[in-house]
């Protein structure tokens, strides 16, 4: 799989034109993604003729930007001008923004094309890319499997080579489940490292964005160009913006690395993950890292804290949709009140609707006390938990998931269990700490798994070094099993 830096080299030899990469792209989209099912919208022309102009200014000896012609995909509850935006619901199903986001304007001006907007579960609520309104996404490792969620679509375009990189949004683990799933590297900043206007809003205190990309210095290139303080976005933090790539190739020898008791003693925490993950903490030691056993004793209550927060907030952000100004309006009704209610109804999905029901008990009097108030306390121990734990070390190892891909539908009826999934991802959301999952090995099925790595709050340097000093010494995709939409 070609790096962007390997594309950009080729781009500059002139072995290859931007308009060349972007047709080869569309055209492996449109021979192997009608049973991917990654993307939900492709932007032929609008990419087409920004690789054009990309060419053109090449070969007129013009300064080009770092992404210049580089094949990127966008997680579709980004909002990109004149592009639908869906979230995948029915109740956005014909919105086109008249604006674009941060982010995907960064990503244009960096020259990338952004050939095309992903599919993910409808309003980022979901782990598997299965809650969709127009279908869902395939692991292109096992096409009978889940790619993960609710960026799935992000993951799996990465994994097939469907694009060169894409980004997704982090509310639970939305980024790093799927990269773990699928194969490939998934980044979670730090929370307000990244800007988050025009992302449409699941959990406005836990949503970021990222990147997905084949290896950790891709991610890297990608924070680069979209990191930094957006005066649109109160949230986004004015630090400064590092280097990030400046110190990969660094050694981590002397660096203490903390695997979290709690993670590793999971009851449904399988076997093969577990071992896979312990072997990547050996890797890291030969290297120099010296393993530390850490105990955050309040991480497994992420996951309860979580399902009452973020339904909450999503509570409040999906109240605006309500068929009057923009969204599915249902009109076959002479009162608002009726109009509404049926357009919400019609427009959101069971998963949608089930989380706003949730949120809006958790907040209703009487109530919000009792959880809502309680969840935001035990949010505050969980992330002392993890400033005692970085008092200790520089960086925190877990799998990413307690399990590799799971079977299509197999939790389809089963909430509690899809919920589990995210059960090791959760917790650095609630802390607004930045995390990675990169690939360490497979399961006996050929299906990759994944590890997590946890920095504290704008250690991003940090946390890639670590990352890339693994994946170099490791090679884990060099022995990947064959799999026709991988390697095809």
């Amino acid at each position: 799989m070609q790096t962007i830096a390997q594309w950009r080299q080729k781009l500059l030899k002139g072995e290859v034109s931007s308009l060349e990469l972007i047709d080869e792209t569309i055209s492996r989209i449109e021979s192997i993604d009608n049973t991917i099912h990654s993307y939900l919208y492709v932007n032929k022309d609008k990419a087409r003729f920004a690789a054009a102009k990309i060419d053109e200014a090449r070969a007129a000896g013009d300064a080009l930007p770092p992404l210049a012609g580089i094949p990127l995909a966008i997680k579709d509850n980004l909002c990109t001008q004149g592009i639908p935006t869906t979230c995948s619901s029915r109740m956005l199903e014909t919105f086109v923004p008249p604006y674009e986001s941060t982010v995907t304007e960064k990503l244009w001006k960096a020259g990338g094309i952004l050939i095309g907007k992903t599919n993910l579960d409808e309003f980022a609520m979901g782990s598997s890319t299965e809650t969709s309104a127009f279908g869902a996404t395939a692991n292109p490792w096992n096409v009978s499997r889940v790619p993960g969620g609710s960026s799935g679509g992000s993951a799996a375009a990465v994994a097939s080579r469907l694009c060169t990189a894409s980004l997704g949004s982090d509310t639970g683990g939305s980024i790093r489940q799927p990269a773990s799933f699928c194969g490939v590297v998934g980044l979670k900043p730090t929370y307000g490292r990244v800007s988050r206007w025009g992302l449409i809003a699941f959990a406005s205190s836990l949503d970021q964005v990222g990147p997905f990309s084949n290896n950790v210095e891709d991610a890297a290139e990608l924070l680069q160009v979209i990191a930094g303080k957006d005066p649109k976005d109160s949230t986004s933090l004015d630090a400064p913006v590092p280097n990030y790539s400046e110190n990969l190739s660094t050694s981590i020898s002397g660096m203490r690395i903390g695997l979290i008791k709690e993670c590793f003693d999971q009851e449904g925490l399988d076997a093969d993950v577990k071992e896979s993950v312990l072997k990547a903490a050996e890797n890291l030691q030969s290297l120099g890292a010296e393993l530390v056993e850490i105990s955050c004793p309040r991480f497994n209550d992420g996951i309860a804290t979580y399902y009452v927060i973020a339904p909450s907030e999503a509570s409040a952000n999906l109240a605006r949709y309500d068929g009057v100004k923009y969204g599915y309006r249902f009109e076959e009704v002479d009162d608002l009140a009726s109009m509404t209610a049926i357009s919400r109804a019609r427009g959101f999905g069971n998963e949608v609707q089930r989380r706003i029901l949730i949120g809006t008990y958790a907040l209703s009097a009487g109530y919000v006390d009792a959880f809502y108030k309680k969840a935001q306390q035990v949010r505050t121990l969980i992330r002392r938990d993890f400033d005692n734990a970085f008092k200790k070390v520089d960086i925190l190892l877990t799998p990413t998931s307690p399990t590799t891909a799971f079977k299509s539908g197999k939790n389809h009826d089963n909430p509690l269990a899809m919920y589990l999934s995210d059960l090791l991802t959760i917790p650095a959301n609630l802390a607004g700490l930045p995390s990675i999952s990169l690939p360490c090995g497979f399961d006996p099925s050929g299906l990759p798994i994944g590890m997590q790595l946890i920095g504290n709050v704008l250690d991003e340097p940090r946390l890639l070094q670590v990352a890339h000093q693994y994946e170099q010494s490791s090679e884990i995709m060099k022995s990947a099993p064959d799999c026709e939409f991988i390697n095809s």
